[in-house]
């Protein structure tokens, strides 16, 4: 009797989160992060994108089996499953954890396909080994991407007691107070917040170079300081349409297009490598 209201409670208890979940379905996506093991294959931690390399072989041989079982060429198509076999089999040396998704079988079947010159076969073992590979990256590669090629801006400081967040938030009210200063004909304001916000737009260059190294794009560029003058003009003369032109361009320019980069991505990051704690987890 006690065992049939115990599994009772359980059914009710069942229901009630299956019903809470239905009610939240609209607040909450399920996602699967990555093993923290892939760091160790990712810059920064290591010298080289060990992982992503791994990756891009991967993708090669794939490719490269594909087109000599259909080419029938026997040769190299045994050469490519070998090095295919080798790299598949880097994965689970790399993070342990992933042995148990790896399509073991399938990758035996096409190599002995291969060697058996078995074409028909080994196109057949392919399609099963690339939908293999799919499932895994629909539910890890975009996450991994945000997880490990993002920069982490939280990290870089401008100076020992500025931090690159800071930085970024009070050049944003720089641009904002010359627009209400701008807007409430108070020049003297508006060109003090624009001397303030060119000031620390070359500080900011000075840090996007540290990433930013092979191409060396000088921030600002020609094309903000132009803006900049011409704000400044418009500022101390133009007319209201003038400085509401300048101050727009200046904005696409200098932050519109590096935050559709950079924020989105590292905004997304932030979101995902945050730990929940429980009380967080009750209100959702």
């Amino acid at each position: 009797m006690r065992w049939r209201y115990f599994i009772i409670l359980q059914a009710i208890i069942l229901l009630v989160v299956s019903g809470l979940v239905y009610k939240h379905q609209d607040k909450v996506k399920l996602v699967k992060k990555p093993p923290t093991e892939l760091a160790q294959w990712y810059k920064p931690e290591n010298k080289r994108q060990v992982w992503l390399h791994n990756m891009f072989k991967l993708r090669r041989e794939m490719q490269a089996v594909a087109f000599y079982a259909e080419t029938k060429n026997a040769e190299y198509l045994q050469k490519w499953v070998v090095q295919l076999d080798k790299h598949y089999f880097k994965i689970a040396e790399m993070v342990p954890n992933w042995q148990k998704k790896l399509a073991v079988s399938t990758m035996a079947d096409l190599s002995n396909a291969s060697d058996k010159k078995d074409f028909s076969s080994v196109l057949v073992q392919h399609k099963v080994l690339q939908e293999s590979c799919d499932s895994c990256h629909d539910d890890y590669q975009a996450l991994t991407a945000l997880t490990y090629r993002t920069p982490d801006f939280s990290k870089i400081q401008i100076t020992p007691q500025l931090s690159f967040v800071n930085h970024m938030d009070t050049l944003t009210r720089q641009i904002n107070q010359i627009k209400i200063s701008a807007q409430d004909g108070n020049k003297s304001l508006a060109l003090t917040s624009l001397a303030e916000l060119n000031h620390g737009m070359n500080t900011l260059g000075e840090t996007c170079v540290d990433c930013h190294k092979k191409d060396r794009k000088p921030y600002p560029n020609e094309a903000m300081k132009k803006t900049l003058s011409s704000l400044n003009e418009s500022l101390e003369s133009g007319t209201a349409k003038q400085q509401g032109r300048d101050l727009g361009t200046l904005a696409v320019l200098a932050c519109a297009r590096c935050h559709g980069t950079h924020r989105i991505a590292y905004g997304a990051k932030q979101k995902l490598v945050k730990e929940e704690s429980f009380s967080d987890l009750i209100k959702h």
